[in-house]
This record gives C-alpha cells, structure tokens and sequence, in this order.
C-alpha cells in the first residue's frame, strides 16, 4: 500500500463541526489516500488561514470563500445553514438603533458580519474573539455584540436583550435557509483527491447523524460548558439536511446572500459557486 498524503483539516472549536467530524476523529470513516490532521482554531482564524491558503481542507465562512475561491472549491458537504434562525444582535439596556455604536463583532469574514452589514447601517464594528463578545456586552466595554454559536441561545442567561435576529429577519423575506459556514477543498490537490476529502467527510456526518447519541457524547467535549439539552440543540441546528447535501436550494440560498450583499454595494463582484459534488 502506499503511503497516505497528509492533509491539514480546519474546523472550528465548536460542538457543531465537532459532531460533523466525529467520526474522522475517532478514525470510524478513513481513507486509504488520506492521513487528516486537524487543525482546530476559531472561525475567523480559519478564514485567514484560508486566504494564506495553509489548509487543504477546511470549515470557512460562506462570506470568506468570496476571498479564497480561486483557490478552493465549495464541498456541497458540510454547510451550515440556518432555517429561521441565525446570527443576533444583543445589548445590555434595551436599544433603538445600532447608528453610531460600537459593535463587538466576531470577525470581518465571517458570515454574520457580512449579514449584519446587509441589515444595518452606521455602526461601529470592534473585531473580537466570538466568546469574548458576551462579557464585553456585560461589562460595558461595547454597546452591542453579533453573537454567533452558542452565545445565539443563551444570551438570556447572561441578562442580555435581543435586539435583532438575523435570521428571522431573513425569513421574513425568503423561505431559503441563511448561509452561514461552508467545507473547502484546495483545487491544486487534484479532482481524486478531492472527491477523497468530500466522501470522507458526507460518511462522518451522516455517520454522525445515525449515531446522534455518540456523536453528541463528542460534541459536548468542544460545548464550553453547555448543558446536554442545550448542546443538543444547538448542533442539530446547524448540522441538517443541508449538512449532508448542499443541494439546489442551499446554493440558491448563496446566490441570494451575494446577490443582496451586492446590490447594497458591500461587495463589488458576486463569486462563481464552484461546488465539488459527492
């Protein structure tokens, strides 16, 4: 046999990409081609990672691919997407408007960012780790935080007010989930390998998804202290149907992101959705 290529595997820190890669962890799902090390860091990081283009495969903000696509390829595996929810605005003391405040923001490329760019105006964005973004709401350090992962369903705890969802604010114009995370694959690794990487990783999540309970035994490894129920929760939000297969509409779903970010002049060219399928 010969020996297997070494390839560098980016995913999020997150209960989330944790349950989708659970099963190359463990090494349920192998390759005979590939040995995948993980590379493990938040999503921000990732995405420059990406643009250094450092990783063979990796987890990218949808926003980020429009920086790396002449040199990765969508997986139309491994999306997140979200189905009436999404990305949050928060702040301490009940507000009107988000003109002329500071907001702590997870990262320029992420996705979130970009989508609160198409909703608001006039803000002040303050880049900052995700998890560091809840406790500078609290203590006053900025006005407002986009909460992105957990943070999205337990900012209550933290005495935090809603000031707008994102993703319901997406709903109420079109029925096409909200893009939020994509999988990536180098195009100079070669169409096999590739296809390699993408049936390796649609085995781990399917695997994932009818092995729920071993799967989130997992996930909760990477869930910073969230209770079961809540974990459970969230990682079933965004490792859906979508997750597995891409599909028509959660390409649709791309093209309607872009097109808006266009059309509001936050982007200057839409990308070409070049999408490697299983």
């Amino acid at each position: 046999m010969s020996e297997k290529i070494q390839m560098k595997l980016g995913h999020s820190p997150d209960a989330d990409d944790a349950f989708m890669f659970y099963a190359i962890a463990k090494e349920i799902v192998t390759s005979d081609k590939i040995e995948f090390i993980q590379v493990v860091e938040d999503i921000q990081s990732l995405n420059k990672r990406a643009l250094n283009k450092e990783l063979e495969v990796t987890a990218i903000s949808a926003h980020g691919y429009l920086k790396v696509q002449d040199d990765y390829r969508i997986m139309s595996c491994g999306a997140s997407m979200g189905e009436g929810y999404g990305p949050i605005v928060v702040s301490k003391e009940p507000i009107q408007t988000l003109e002329g405040k500071k907001i702590g923001v997870p990262g320029m490329l992420t996705s979130a960012y970009l989508q609160l760019c198409i909703y608001a105006d006039g803000f002040i964005p303050v880049e900052m780790e995700f998890d560091e973004i809840m406790p500078a709401v609290q203590n006053g350090e900025i006005e407002t935080g986009l909460l992105i992962h957990e943070g999205q369903l337990t900012y209550k705890d933290a005495g935090l007010e809603l000031f707008f969802d994102i993703g319901e604010l997406w709903a109420q114009e079109t029925s096409l989930p909200l893009p939020l995370g994509l999988n990536v694959v180098k195009r100079d690794i070669g169409e096999e390998l590739q296809k390699e990487c993408h049936r390796v990783h649609k085995e781990s999540i399917v695997y994932s998804l009818n092995h729920k309970d071993e799967g989130l035994d997992y996930a909760m490894e990477w869930g910073r202290g969230m209770k079961k129920d809540v974990g459970e929760k969230f990682v079933l939000m965004y490792v859906n149907d979508y997750t597995v297969e891409l599909g028509e509409e959660g390409k649709a779903a791309l093209e309607y992101m872009f097109n808006k970010a266009h059309e509001k002049g936050i982007i200057t060219e839409k990308p070409k959705l070049d999408v490697l399928e299983g």
